[in-house]
């Protein structure tokens, strides 16, 4: 298959094409239409939440009257194949997480066009082109479906709600390569493209209030996973380069541009009923080439937690967790950012206790509920507090959720 030379990865349509060019050109080898349709899968969930805080607000009005309910998770997904070595796959997603409701509309959460080059006993190697999930730590590419989370919440030290966007997917390709060992399995993916910037991180920049618009730029990702033993024994790291461009209509403020390069080291070892997680995060993220310097800044954050997570009784699974994040780490008590009056000192870090339980009475049932006990603002949503001065330092959150899936 020949590309055109006038394909660029900044155009989403580009992105569409090629991956309709690619499986037409399968298309030739396709089984026939009953085959097809016998390979068709669709499968959806259902998430609903309430969320009681005594201070501050957690996806929308927490701390008020009896709580919030808005947070809401609604997805659909389905799968074909056309070929044996071809599968085409999707997911439209609808979520609520605060905010006025605006941003519930379904999106596609990924699209993409599998071919997998090389398959056998031994190794796999394959490429997908579209809106890719993002390979980001343990939980990033299922981290909607609340089936595959150990909580209600990630934690959000790494897993950040407020810039979820960001983290989430990315449009362009991904390569992956599976090298199954004689005692473990080796798994590298790494993507290019464009991250996504969504009103999310354009609020956390505080652009918000900028007139222009925040445009992604060519990005990348990389992921390199091994399972010991069965997955007795899990570790991975993973690295990104997310770039974005904020084109300004403010009069006399230059364009400028954002960048946003982590990585994350994860482990995890897996008894039969109890599982001990940890991941640490090293983040250095900034904005730069605003003739306004008051815009550019430069952080290194750090992240990380563990978490033990022990199954009883068949259907039960509780949870304790500690999760820690620093905003930048010269300045770990954010006591030099309150001094340059620029916010309260707590709202550059966040020291998070969570206790967890979940009960899963039937495979397409789950109950949860979960209680978070907080020193710190770090991770709150900006959109749901506007006004950081007016936050508390110590505040405890109360969550519940009732999820489905077919």
């Amino acid at each position: 298959m020949i590309v055109s030379k006038s394909f660029r990865w900044s155009d989403p349509r580009s992105i569409i094409a090629m991956a309709g060019a690619l499986a037409l050109g399968m298309s030739a080898q396709a089984r026939s239409d009953e085959g097809v349709l016998d390979t068709l899968q669709v499968h959806g969930f259902l998430s609903q939440a309430l969320v009681i805080t005594d201070d501050n607000n957690f996806f929308g009005p927490s701390s008020e009257n009896e709580g919030s309910f808005k947070f809401t998770e609604i997805g659909a997904n389905a799968s074909l194949r056309p070929h044996e070595d071809v599968l085409l796959a999707a997911q439209v997603l609808s979520r609520r997480a605060g905010g006025d409701g605006s941003e519930a509309r379904p999106v596609l959460d990924y699209g993409v066009v599998d071919y997998q080059m090389l398959s056998n006993q031994q190794r796999t190697f394959g490429i997908q082109v579209g809106r890719f999930k993002n390979p980001f730590g343990f939980y990033n590419q299922t981290r909607d479906v609340a089936f595959t989370r150990p909580s209600i919440l990630l934690p959000q030290s790494i897993y950040f709600d407020r810039t979820r966007s960001l983290a989430l997917s990315g449009d362009g390709v991904s390569l992956y390569h599976e090298e199954r060992l004689s005692r473990g399995s080796l798994r590298t993916q790494i993507g290019f493209g464009q991250a996504q910037a969504g009103d999310d991180l354009r609020r956390t920049l505080r652009l918000d209030s900028v007139p222009g618009s925040l445009n992604p730029k060519r990005s990348a990702i990389g992921q390199i996973r091994y399972e010991h033993d069965g997955g007795r024994i899990i570790a991975a790291v993973s690295a990104a380069s997310a770039n974005a461009r904020f084109d300004s209509s403010a009069p006399g403020l230059s364009d400028g541009d954002f960048y946003f390069n982590p990585w994350i080291l994860s482990l995890q070892y897996n008894q039969e009923n109890w599982s001990l997680t940890g991941e640490y995060a090293w983040r250095n993220s900034g904005l730069e080439n605003f003739n306004n310097p008051a815009f550019n800044f430069d952080v290194t954050g750090e992240s990380w937690y563990v978490q033990y997570t022990r199954r009883f009784d068949k259907d039960w699974q509780w949870l304790i967790r500690y999760d820690s994040l620093i905003s930048n780490r010269n300045d770990r008590s954010g006591e030099a950012f309150e001094a340059s009056g620029m916010g309260p000192a707590h709202s550059q870090f966040a020291d998070d206790i969570t206790l967890g339980l979940q009960w899963t009475p039937h495979p397409r049932i789950m109950l949860a509920g979960e209680y978070h006990h907080v020193d710190g603002t770090g991770w709150l949503p900006v959109q749901d507090n506007p006004d950081p001065s007016e936050t508390s330092r110590r505040w405890n959150m109360l969550l519940f959720q009732l999820s489905l899936r077919f």
